[in-house]
């Protein structure tokens, strides 16, 4: 009777094994795989550094489980991408393939792709391009398409300037751990010159730093990852990517000129200094997204022109104790990523007496009732700060214990939908995180401007007319 049984139980074993086995379709009317993505870009890479990594699904839906009788990597180690199928990495040691991968009926398996390609002997970009191709038992065979841009970048680390020294060259030049420029030395950056800062790294300045770009070949300053935090957000989108520009006590003359500076956490911070001694003159340059300050200034001479202060979790530019000028500047706060966030522009007296403060033909606005905040001083003392010529984006400002003086200001209210922000002068796409704060056709900030403070051109290199708007740029049809 057990001899029996057990005869039973091997049976049946057996038929289910078989019956496994004759599970997965050899027949050549299989349907295809499916998959979550036609091609895997990677978008664009730095020559010779990982990229992030991509990911896709591959589907059953057919009724029938699928045997794949092998997953191959064209290139194998040629082009530097590296691959996973379903927990299998496709070394060189396999061939760069893998074999009898099963895929059940109604059911998946992910793949996980990653590239590092070749050191670039070449300047710009260059298309790199590989194939994953399925092999089923039915000769049947499907190719996903790898696909990335490589771009040829020079990398530093650590990089300490101790005697005048210019950066510059068409390639970019990735910044690990950061740049410091001693009190003996002038950093130059030439016109065209991108600089892409890695986590934590920014630029330290305790001689002179001089970013000379030009309308036509920004300088640029950001954080070095290329790929997207979300398929709708790339990171460079995204604040806090690098430690953006500390200028120290005892530096002195630094100029910056058509910079574009993006997705640092505080962009610039001037020290405490000599407050008879220029210590920036800031011209026709960006400083956006930051997930600090966009500027903090504290007890320094400073001149602003032709700039654009915009999105910053802190104030967009907080001026503590300083001799400061802010001509055709555009201030915006209307940082995306938290609700509680800094006025466009802080006034304050609390560490430093300020000394003074003007703003002429400017324009500032964001989504709060406060875009703007004066400190406390003593009557006694004088008008220290000035608006002259310029729109803000609140009730009109009225505090007895401001020394301030409000010459020609237009008040936009922020509850009055025909000042909308929206409407009045930029466009940008809330989702997208996209903001382009130029200004639009019916603006009132056009042509509002006073000649008497006017700047030859504006932000982009555009020639003002006779009849100058307000902000760091000219309306252009």
């Amino acid at each position: 009777m057990k001899v029996k049984y057990t005869l039973f139980i091997v049976a049946i074993i057996s038929l289910f094994i078989s019956c496994s086995d004759e599970d997965f379709s050899t027949s050549s009317s299989v349907s295809p795989l499916y998959f979550s993505v036609d091609t895997v870009d990677m978008d664009t890479v730095f020559a010779n550094v990982p990229s992030s990594t991509r990911s896709f699904w591959v589907y059953n839906r057919s009724q029938n489980n699928v045997r794949l009788s092998s997953v191959r990597l064209v290139g194998g180690n040629q082009h530097g991408f590296r691959v996973n199928v379903g927990g299998t990495y496709l070394s060189a040691e396999s061939g760069f393939q893998t074999s009898d991968l099963e895929v059940r009926k109604n059911d998946s398996v992910r793949v996980f792709v990653e590239l590092t390609s070749p050191k670039a002997t070449t300047e710009g970009m260059t298309l790199i391009e590989d194939k994953l191709v399925f092999s089923q038992l039915v000769a049947m065979e499907q190719r996903m398409l790898l696909r990335a841009r490589s771009w040829k970048a020079r990398q530093v680390y650590n990089l300490r300037i101790r005697r005048d020294t210019i950066i510059s060259g068409e390639s970019p030049i990735i910044v690990y751990g950061g740049i410091r420029v001693d009190s003996a030395a002038t950093l130059t950056i030439a016109p065209g010159t991108k600089l892409f800062f890695h986590d934590k790294a920014g630029i330290d300045v305790y001689g002179r730093l001089l970013v000379k770009g030009t309308a036509n070949a920004n300088v640029t300053l950001r954080g070095d990852r290329l790929d997207k935090m979300f398929s709708y957000l790339p990171y460079s989108r995204v604040s806090g990517q690098w430690a953006g520009i500390r200028i120290y006590e005892h530096s002195y003359g630094n100029e910056f000129e058509n910079m574009d500076l993006y997705g640092a956490f505080d962009g610039l911070r001037l020290d405490s200094s000599d407050v008879s001694r220029p210590k920036l003159t800031l011209k026709a340059s960006t400083i956006h997204n930051c997930q600090g300050y966009g500027i903090l200034a504290e007890q320094c001479l400073m001149e602003m022109q032709n700039c654009q202060i915009s999105n910053t979790q802190n104030d967009c530019v907080r001026i503590n104790g300083c001799k400061a000028a802010l001509t055709h500047c555009t201030l915006a706060q209307f940082y995306p990523f938290a609700t509680e966030r800094g006025a466009a522009l802080w006034i304050t007296f609390d560490k430093y007496p300020l000394v003074t403060c003007l703003l002429q033909n400017c324009l500032i606005t964001g989504y709060a009732n406060d875009v703007v905040m004066l400190g406390k001083e003593e009557k006694e003392k004088g008008v220290l700060i000035t608006f002259r010529d310029s729109r803000i984006r609140m009730p009109k400002i009225d505090l007895p214990y401001v020394n301030a003086t409000f010459d020609n200001i237009v008040y936009e209210q922020p509850t009055d939908t025909a000042f909308s922000p929206k409407n009045t002068f930029m466009t940008f796409d809330d989702k997208n995180l996209y903001y382009d704060f130029r200004l639009k056709k019916g603006s009132g900030a056009i042509n509002a401007g006073n000649a008497l403070w006017t700047l030859p051109t504006d932000r982009l290199g555009k020639l003002r007319d006779a009849k100058p708007d307000l902000g760091a740029y000219e309306y252009a049809e």
